[in-house]
């Protein structure tokens, strides 16, 4: 009897570690998974036809006479490891209370299936996260069906037609090539070429509604940047604020960007502790804020209108200074 339960725990410590091996994206030859486990290409080809009894879509590889593991009808068991079971159940959380709408419900089930089955070792790990992490404030929403047609339209070469709302109320019918789109945490955006204005644009996706169907496809053009993220931090943090900021900043540039995001604000090097700062906001309090929250010293270029608001803002931090109560 030991025998038997020896010989099925080495079977199934077999099966799992060739299920590990072929859930890495690339095909594997017959010999080289018998290396790896140790075994014969005959017991190689009996484990995988017991995989595949399991569900798994193991498939077999012209000419090399070996395997990959494919998408199948039916979800089978995941092999996850402790680092990759943490990654997954964070994630998922994070998706029940992110940005895109309609996937809240489905994340929390599928974080439900998976607590339930971790060890307790990693169900600790989740659940200190969770309860050590606050969000600082509530991200824009998107439909998930929306950002499934972005990403499709961007991946097929397939034009885009939607209505568009801008920031001062108005609205008007795109239609573009669409490229990529963009998380920044809190908003998605979609980098596309508008062809009615013949230049590239970024656009906000909860401020978009789809129109079907979409345009004809199209040969994709180079895109207006190499470095995608470089641009799209730059056209965002100079998007058409009410007010255009312009700072020196006595800090590195590395110090800077740490508090603060692409979206905000564009940050470039001057020396090694001094760097410009480029942003802007809808309100001089919103621009003296969020210079304030830097934390090093800086010196205004524009807008003209802030220095006299920090001054005005300078005052009202000393008067109140001055008639709160001290501390005890």
């Amino acid at each position: 009897m030991g025998g038997i339960l020896a010989d099925m725990w080495e079977t199934s410590a077999r099966l799992l570690k060739l299920l590990s091996l072929l859930q890495t994206p690339r095909d594997w030859s017959g010999a080289e998974l018998a290396d790896r486990l140790g075994v014969t290409g005959r017991t190689v080809r009996r484990d995988v036809d017991r995989l595949r009894e399991l569900g798994y879509p193991v498939h077999a590889t012209a000419g090399l006479a070996g395997y990959r593991l494919g998408a199948g009808h039916d979800l089978p068991p995941l092999l996850l490891d402790d680092e990759e079971a943490v990654a997954v159940a964070v994630g998922l959380r994070t998706a029940a209370q992110g940005s895109v709408a309609g996937i809240e419900e489905t994340s929390l089930r599928a974080l439900a299936k998976l607590e339930r089955v971790l060890p307790a070792r990693l169900r600790h790990r989740v659940n200190a996260l969770r309860s050590m992490t606050v969000p600082l404030s509530g991200p824009a929403t998107v439909g998930a069906d929306t950002l499934s047609a972005i990403a499709a339209a961007c991946r097929d070469h397939q034009s885009l037609r939607f209505d568009y709302s801008k920031p001062d109320g108005t609205a008007g019918t795109r239609t573009v090539e669409p490229y990529r789109l963009v998380a920044t945490g809190r908003r998605w955006y979609l980098v596309a070429y508008d062809t009615g204005r013949d230049d590239w644009r970024i656009f906000r996706v909860d401020r978009l509604r789809l129109r079907t169907p979409g345009g004809p496809r199209f040969t994709p053009r180079e895109p207006p940047d190499p470095d995608l993220a470089g641009y799209a931090s730059r056209k965002l943090s100079n998007a058409p604020y009410r007010y255009q900021g312009r700072f020196t900043v006595h800090a590195s540039a590395e110090a800077v960007a740490e508090r603060s995001t692409p979206a905000a604000a564009t940050v470039e090097p001057i020396d090694a502790t001094t760097c410009l700062v480029i942003g802007g906001a809808n309100s001089l309090d919103e621009l003296a804020s969020w210079l304030v929250s830097l934390g090093a010293p800086f010196e205004v270029h524009e807008p003209p209108e802030l220095p006299a608001h920090l001054r005005l803002v300078s005052t009202r931090l000393t008067n109140a200074a001055r008639t709160s109560a001290p501390d005890g």
